[in-house]
């Protein structure tokens, strides 16, 4: 069983397709880099993915279920644009909340051992409001990870990231692969993308214009896809 199924997926803003007939799946264990210009589609289909906009056709699975259903959605582990942390709590508060959220059998220490791995540790009590963007950055990648999701969804996550900020999140994500999660990632960033990926979509106005594996080919240059299969 596919982690992630995409089958026949359309997505309407009002006439417009913005995700059209997209056909893709990722297996347990596999990184999934989505890559493709801007407008392309690629937040689209994340969010669609995680469950958070329904399809107008076609069907999302993970493990064969609802990305909506309750169960399915703490499966997963979703890192967008957005921090999503509450600025008037603490670092520990904030992870705390989350775990019971998620049903976690002892949230708090679980939070400690997040807040540890990426380095918040000597700052739990302090208020998220008065954190560097860095250091909030670093707790959202916590947040993310914090429940033991088998499938991460990451919108653009070097985008913007401050370089302690991506040392943490490249290290958490190849223990997940190492551990067996499943990653589907957006990214223009794709030299670190492809040291990361096992397979590539590209998407073009929509569409997939490519899925298959990550080759020698892409890692040697990056912009190799897109040579041969994007726009002209």
């Amino acid at each position: 069983m596919n982690a992630v199924g995409v089958e026949g997926v359309w997505k309407f803003y009002g006439d417009y397709p913005a995700l059209r007939n997209v056909e893709l799946s990722a297996a347990p264990g596999a990184c999934l880099a989505l890559i493709g210009r801007n407008g392309a589609g690629k937040t689209t289909l994340l969010r669609t993915i995680a469950g958070f906009s329904r399809p107008g056709k076609g069907k999302i699975t993970i493990f064969g279920n609802s990305p909506r259903d309750t169960e399915t959605r703490r499966l997963m582990g979703f890192i967008g644009h957005g921090i999503s942390v509450y600025d008037e709590l603490s670092a520990l508060e904030n992870l705390t909340l989350f775990g019971k959220l998620y049903g976690l059998a002892d949230p708090k220490k679980s939070a400690l051992e997040w807040l540890e791995r990426t380095g918040l540790e000597r700052v739990k009590d302090g208020l998220v409001r008065e954190f560097s963007r860095g250091m909030r950055q670093r707790l959202a990648v916590a947040r993310a990870f914090l429940h033991g999701p088998k499938v991460l969804l990451l919108d653009e996550p070097f985008t913007a990231l401050d370089d302690r900020a991506i040392a943490v999140l490249q290290r958490l994500l190849r223990e997940a692969l190492a551990d067996g999660k499943t990653i589907v990632m957006s990214t223009h960033q794709l030299r670190e993308a492809l040291e990361l990926a096992t397979h590539v979509a590209l998407l073009n106005r929509g569409q997939v214009a490519f899925h298959g594996p990550r080759t020698a080919e892409m890692v040697a240059d990056p912009g190799w896809v897109y040579a041969r299969y994007g726009e002209g």
